[in-house]
């Protein structure tokens, strides 16, 4: 909750939002606010979590989720996301159970992975969500390569490649977008300038004015987005996927956010940022942001918003104590789905 005396408020009309969301944008709206209670609500247990020692790395979302709720509010069943570090939402919101992503978290016996993968890496195949790469950058080739099959195959379905503002400095971002406008694939390339590359601000490694700048060399429409304004992501990424999907070729939004936690649980930003960096990231916390809106617009008083925020404290908790009691991997597993049966098919 907040009394909003130092939030930049998101200024909108409802006619506005039914030229930008159309005539359900209420529910939109809302349901929005409700998957950023729980991504909120999520990073502060997982980072106590990993605090206390009982799951070993994360990365929270915090002051990005805007973007991967927007995502996920713009995009069909069939299609396709690869995911940076931060997208997690994405797959939930699309249909992923919480309690399979905590048995990822914590590496046992359920995780899909079987506790192979490195931590807060998940794929989620029933929602077309791929694993991201701590590699930078490689997700981007991959999305451009998946897109470029799926116009092969006239299949309509879309590829989304998320990545931070660091790898635009990278090859895979070269080879990606220039191949993307070659091919016209229909693929969405989401740049969540987050303003630091780990501990390295945008200034210290681009000369460009913006990110989405970039997109003039590649020959492709790029377009810069307030990511902490999610009535904005949306529309525009609604608009990027329908131009994707109408074969109409790739677009580079670049999404402006505020990281408003460390880059990682491993990581102390006390040690780089300026001080008061939080302070000013705070002015335009997406989550406070639409929580302002909603109250203006009546969709949401004290007594709804503490409902939804106990709604997601309970799943979360409930999703914990599922997957902390999971015994781990027993170790006759590592071989499984790694070798063909002997004499037998390889697995397809």
């Amino acid at each position: 909750m907040t009394d909003g005396a130092d939030v930049v408020p998101l200024e909108y009309a409802p006619d506005d939002l039914v030229a930008l969301l159309g005539p359900d944008w209420s529910t939109t709206l809302t349901n929005a606010f409700r998957w950023m209670t729980l991504a909120r609500v999520l990073d502060g247990r997982m980072l106590a979590l990993q605090r206390q020692g009982r799951i070993g790395f994360y990365g929270p979302a915090t002051g990005q989720e805007a973007v991967s709720v927007g995502a996920a509010l713009s995009v069909g069943p069939t299609d396709w996301v690869f995911p940076g570090l931060r997208e997690q939402l994405v797959a939930l919101a699309r249909g992923h159970s919480l309690t399979t992503y905590l048995h990822h978290l914590f590496a046992d016996d359920l995780d899909p992975a079987r506790g192979r993968q490195m931590p807060c890496h998940p794929s989620a195949r029933e929602v077309r969500y791929v694993s991201m790469s701590s590699v930078i950058g490689t997700q981007i080739t991959q999305a451009v390569g998946l897109a470029y099959g799926l116009k092969v195959r006239h299949d309509p379905s879309v590829a989304l490649a998320f990545f931070g503002d660091g790898a635009t400095s990278a090859n895979d971002f070269h080879a990606g977008a220039n191949l993307a406008a070659v091919w016209q694939a229909p693929v969405v390339l989401c740049c969540t300038n987050n303003q630091w590359a780990i501990s390295v601000p945008v200034d210290r490694q681009t000369a460009s004015a913006t990110l989405a700048g970039k997109s003039v060399a590649y020959g492709l429409p790029g377009e810069r987005v307030d990511g902490t304004d999610v009535v904005a992501v949306t529309s525009r990424m609604r608009a990027a996927v329908a131009r994707a999907r109408a074969g109409e070729g790739p677009t580079l939004l670049e999404f402006v956010v505020f990281r408003m936690t460390p880059h990682s649980s491993s990581d102390d930003p006390t040690r780089y940022q300026a001080p008061d960096f939080l302070q000013r990231a705070r002015q335009r916390d997406p989550y406070l942001r639409l929580e302002l809106l909603l109250r203006r617009l009546d969709l949401a008083d004290d007594a709804k918003l503490a409902a939804w925020r106990e709604e997601s404290d309970v799943a979360v908790r409930a999703a914990i104590e599922v997957a902390e009691h999971t015994p781990p991997p027993s170790p006759d597993s590592l071989e499984t789905d790694v070798f063909a049966p002997s004499g037998g098919p390889a697995p397809s």
